[in-house]
């Protein structure tokens, strides 16, 4: 279904998909400020040991990736209405930064937290909850920003 040729099917799909990516990262901010409150027994036990945030990979990951691809085909199918091109590739490239903020911020404490085991709360606690927390903040706002810049595509789509 189109609008004098443009592709609705395919934004309704893209929002979907980027809104989808979204959820979970702010769900992450939204979570940030008790569990840096936690002691960290507790942020330990609920974040590494008991699999709380498995759906957040096994789901997450394809929704983040799709978030970028859907965005960029996209931005293809609009390339002859510039100012709506420009805010579809302006939102790609934002998701596709905070894909690459995941792996620059929070990758790399997920492979520190993969190697703790129960006992003693290890000597660099702090500075690994602090980076995987605000790694996850950092990754919510880029994906924040995508999504509004996406709404500027789609509201600034000439339509005949």
């Amino acid at each position: 279904m189109t609008i004098r040729g443009f592709p609705v099917f395919w934004s309704l799909l893209t929002m979907t998909v980027a809104a989808l990516s979204l959820g979970p990262s702010f769900a992450h901010v939204l979570e940030a400020p008790p569990r840096l409150a936690w002691a960290p027994d507790l942020w330990r036990e609920t974040t590494v040991f008991n699999a709380q945030f498995w759906l957040f990979a096994a789901v997450g990951a394809p929704l983040d990736v799709a978030a970028i691809l859907c965005p960029a085909v996209l931005s293809m199918l609009l390339r002859h209405d510039r100012p709506a091109l420009y805010f579809a590739a302006t939102a790609t490239l934002l998701y596709a930064l905070s894909l690459a903020a995941w792996f620059a911020l929070v990758n790399p404490a997920n492979a520190v937290l993969a190697t703790w085991v129960p006992g003693p709360v290890p000597a660099d606690f702090d500075a690994i909850r602090l980076r995987w927390e605000t790694g996850h903040m950092v990754v919510a706002a880029l994906k924040a920003v995508g999504f509004v810049t996406l709404a500027g595509a789609l509201l600034s789509v000439r339509r005949g």
